[in-house]
């Protein structure tokens, strides 16, 4: 009988997702399911490993890294996924592409932050930001856009099971050093991070050569694409602005408490919108597919309403059960964290309103919109700015959270403000930039 029910749920997933969809959509909810008692496990023990103080320091030094982060691969990774998902055989030259970009230009970032680093973060050491520059604008970077090669090759268990490994790599790292040494400074960590990811990134590195070949290198491939790979390393340093520069403000202020006990519950959020971003993953390729019709943005956009009918459901469940199991946190990552409890009921609307991001902007992107896409972005984050530079300074982490409920909520609305207009204006009239989903994969902080 249990058999039959779960033959059953299957039967029904994949009517409702469709066959290769359903599947992978289930491989990477169970690699992200996974990730998430990874995660939980990890923040945990990270909080209680460096407290409320050296906590928020580290979170501080990594916001500013990950915004900028995205410029490190210049968008070698969509790329691929844009030019190899419909031709596997232009493989060799765009996985060499993703190697050339970012070792080049993360190389070139790392020493830039070094040089800027003393000037927007306020007694914060050189070393700290150094190392987490290395781990994110080179190893996390080559990492994500190694797990993007399988995605557009639709394998998803191993996209899974990369981002997993990173995680479970971390999680373990940091379970050692608790009971090893019961506190750490954020210093400390940050060398054990950078350790653990680059073993990732030469596992990763394996994993790919061992399945697809060798790459091959084409500088002139690396200039012929780099004005299309900035559109999307930009959108994905919007994204970063509007989610990380809160943090990075606050660091720049000096209230590295209150920024523990603020990204402590923004964390949880991303946790709470994991199932939403699993299911856009796996519907990625479809939105191209769609994208290519004759109708294009139409298409697109029936697409994205069929799934956002699904992830607005999840996004509300998620958002009622971070509400009530707030109260938890001061028990699970110590007391100096209670003040996180307010922080999280505050801002648990956010996966609901990423649900509406997600589906809008990723039925322009599939329709080759891409530039709608990133202007709405751009404007995010731009009044996302200008509201948490008159709102930190009164408020706190207050005002980080009031800033954050406002530009999640406005770049939903606008976002399909933007796709209810285009649709209805004719294809000749519109500028069609080539586009692709954007799945920016928050720092594990």
């Amino acid at each position: 009988m249990a058999a039959i029910h779960i033959h059953s749920a299957r039967a029904r997933l994949r009517i409702a997702l469709g066959g290769t969809m359903a599947k992978n959509t289930i491989w990477i909810f169970a690699g992200q399911g996974l990730s998430l008692v990874a995660q939980a496990v990890y923040f945990i023990v990270i909080a209680r490993l460096l407290g409320t103080f050296q906590y928020g320091l580290f979170v501080g030094a990594a916001a500013s890294v990950s915004i900028v982060s995205q410029y490190s691969s210049l968008g070698s990774g969509l790329l691929f996924l844009r030019y190899v998902s419909p031709d596997h055989a232009r493989f060799p030259e765009y996985w060499g592409n993703i190697l050339l970009s970012t070792l080049t230009l993360g190389t070139v970032l790392v020493l830039l932050l070094a040089v800027v680093s003393p000037w927007f973060l306020h007694g914060v050491a050189m070393r700290l930001v150094v190392l987490l520059a290395i781990a994110e604008c080179i190893c996390g970077s080559l990492t994500i856009a190694m797990s993007q090669i399988f995605q557009a090759f639709e394998k998803m268990r191993y996209t899974a099971i990369l981002s997993l490994l990173t995680t479970c790599a971390r999680m373990s790292i940091a379970v050692f050093m608790l009971i090893a040494m019961h506190h750490a400074n954020a210093t400390q960590w940050v060398i054990a991070s950078v350790s653990v990811s680059s073993a990732a990134t030469i596992a990763a590195l394996i994993l790919v050569t061992s399945h697809f070949g060798r790459p091959r290198f084409e500088p002139r491939l690396f200039l012929q694409r780099a004005y299309e790979g900035l559109i999307f390393a930009v959108s994905g340093s919007t994204t970063s602005v509007y989610n990380d520069v809160d943090k990075a403000m606050l660091a720049h202020l000096g209230m590295n408490a209150a920024n523990g006990i603020y990204t402590m519950a923004y964390r949880l959020i991303d946790i709470g919108t994991i199932p939403i971003r699993s299911i856009h993953a796996a519907a990625f390729p479809r939105f191209f597919r769609h994208g290519a019709a004759a109708d294009g943005l139409r298409a697109t956009e029936q697409f994205a309403r069929k799934l956002l009918r699904k992830t607005s459901i999840i996004g509300l469940a998620a958002a009622a059960g971070l509400f009530l199991f707030a109260p938890i946190i001061p028990h699970l990552v110590g007391k100096g964290f209670a003040p996180s409890v307010l922080a999280l009921r505050w801002l648990c609307p956010i996966p609901f309103f990423r649900a509406f991001q997600l589906s809008a902007g990723d039925a322009l992107a599939g329709a080759g919109k891409q530039s709608w896409r990133l202007a709405a972005q751009m404007l995010a984050a731009a009044a996302n700015v200008g509201m948490n530079l008159y709102l930190i300074p009164r408020y706190s982490w207050h005002g980080a959270a009031w800033a954050s409920l406002a530009t999640d909520g406005l770049l939903g609305v606008s976002l399909w403000s933007v796709v209810t207009w285009m649709k209805h204006i004719p294809q000749a009239a519109t500028i069609a930039l080539p586009g692709i989903t954007l799945y920016d994969v928050e720092a594990e902080i």
